[in-house]
């Protein structure tokens, strides 16, 4: 282990962020870089803790965290997380918490460094070939990934268990154990301490092959996704969603790769086999007048217009009631939908009379004449029109006065909306994420 191979394992970047939970393999990985610090002083070290408040000792492991950075002159973030582990369970929760305050507190610039090792990979593998995983789970931990905008570097991931242990007996170093890790009922702990330790009894090097594997498949991978490359960029548009045409002509194993890398661009879980064979037929191969919509986790696909979308679920405001007094300036809408504003710019609409009562919702029921349209039509036919996917109509801010429907802010006015020669206002939707 030595310390010029990880410095060849930095790939160049100077600036670091440690995640340091004060474990065996974080104590080992932090120490190598306040030596390798030593040879070169230009390079710069901080160190985060992540306190989940799972354990009656999470306490002492923060404190001994800071401890050990003070006396090695390391700035620490103590950073305490939820975890809510409704959805996927304690240990993938914990993961998220983990990984979003990673993601929060990177400066610009730094890099990510976590201190998975080789028998971490080895349990990777196994894990994904009891969830029966293809080549892209069988890879396992790439060595080298990004996290948004920063780089996300795993150093250690050629060294073995043993090798720390025999760094950290060398120089003495000190560390936390969590109980946790004894528990058998987590599958990780299972391999861990029952699986492993007989595999590397008949087998010594077990786990290095183990790693070796995932290499090879994470090779295969990388390239399939050169060779795809061309075919997925010209089925994505700019606003990620994808062609559904081209992909009914395709064998199904050449479309199911596409979906899957699309569905990796979209930052999105990578889908089981029966999930990808249900985007197909559930709602790629729908009927035309469908509106299919698939839920995976927290996000769910659907078609519009000959096209597959990836979306993030999100509550429905369709019973929504938002009064809006003519004192206020803005009122903000619900589910971070941001808010509405009078200002230069935007929807114009006639001021209400002094015995119209103001208010924003989201859905209207009737038939309605907007400006520069003949005649009226039902509020779904004009959304159809003007080309509003369905997941976006219902939360699309409408202004009512009283029970009349006035303008859908940024889309249309009414003519009962409209100022003519009257006295009028202008409101503009300042979104605060893309719908």
């Amino acid at each position: 282990m030595a310390l010029l191979h990880l410095q060849q394992q930095l790939a160049g970047h100077q600036r670091l962020l440690v995640a340091y939970s004060g474990g065996l393999d974080s104590t080992v990985l932090l120490h190598q870089l306040v030596c390798l610090r030593r040879m070169f002083p230009s390079l710069h070290l901080r160190a985060i803790h992540i306190h989940h408040g799972l354990n009656v000792r999470a306490d002492h492991w923060m404190a001994h965290c800071q401890q050990q950075c003070a006396n090695w002159q390391v700035p620490l973030a103590v950073v305490k997380v939820r975890v809510d582990s409704r959805d996927k369970g304690i240990e993938a929760a914990a993961r998220v918490a983990r990984y979003q305050a990673f993601r929060d507190n990177l400066q610009e610039g730094e890099a990510l460094l976590t201190a998975q090792h080789q028998d971490d990979q080895c349990e990777t593998l196994l894990l994904a070939l009891k969830r029966g995983s293809g080549p892209a789970g069988l890879s396992g931990m790439p060595a080298q990934a990004s996290l948004n905008t920063h780089a996300h570097l795993r150093p250690l991931l050629a060294c073995s268990r043993r090798q720390l242990e025999s760094w950290a007996a060398e120089y003495r170093l000190q560390w936390v154990e969590d109980d946790s890790n004894q528990d058998q009922r987590y599958d990780r702990n299972f391999l861990r301490q029952a699986v492993l330790p007989l595999l590397n009894t008949r087998w010594p090097h077990f786990s290095q092959s183990a790693s070796r594997s995932a290499s090879l498949c994470a090779e295969q991978e990388q390239l399939l996704d050169e060779l795809l490359a061309e075919s997925l960029n010209a089925l994505v548009d700019n606003q990620g969603t994808m062609a559904i045409a081209p992909l009914a002509a395709m064998s199904s194993v050449r479309r199911n790769a596409l979906i899957r890398r699309w569905i990796a661009a979209q930052q999105g879980d990578m889908p089981s086999r029966d999930a990808l064979q249900r985007i197909w037929l559930e709602v790629a191969c729908s009927r035309e007048d469908a509106e299919p919509c698939l839920q995976l986790g927290r996000y769910e696909v659907r078609r519009y217009r000959n096209r597959l979308y990836w979306l993030e679920q999100r509550d429905s405001l369709r019973e929504v009631v938002i009064e809006w007094p003519a004192s206020q300036q803005s009122i903000e809408l619900p589910a971070q939908s941001g808010w509405l504003i009078r200002a230069e710019q935007g929807t114009e609409i006639r001021l209400p009379t002094a015995g119209e009562k103001m208010t924003v919702r989201f859905q209207a029921q009737g038939k309605f004449h907007i400006v520069g349209r003949a005649g009226r039509r039902p509020l779904k036919k004009l959304w159809q029109e003007l080309a509003i996917p369905p997941w976006q109509r219902e939360r699309i801010p409408l202004i009512f006065y009283g029970d009349q429907l006035i303008a859908a802010v940024g889309v249309f006015t009414t003519r009962e909306g409209f100022p003519e020669k009257q006295p009028s206002w202008l409101v503009c939707w300042q979104q605060e994420k893309e719908q």
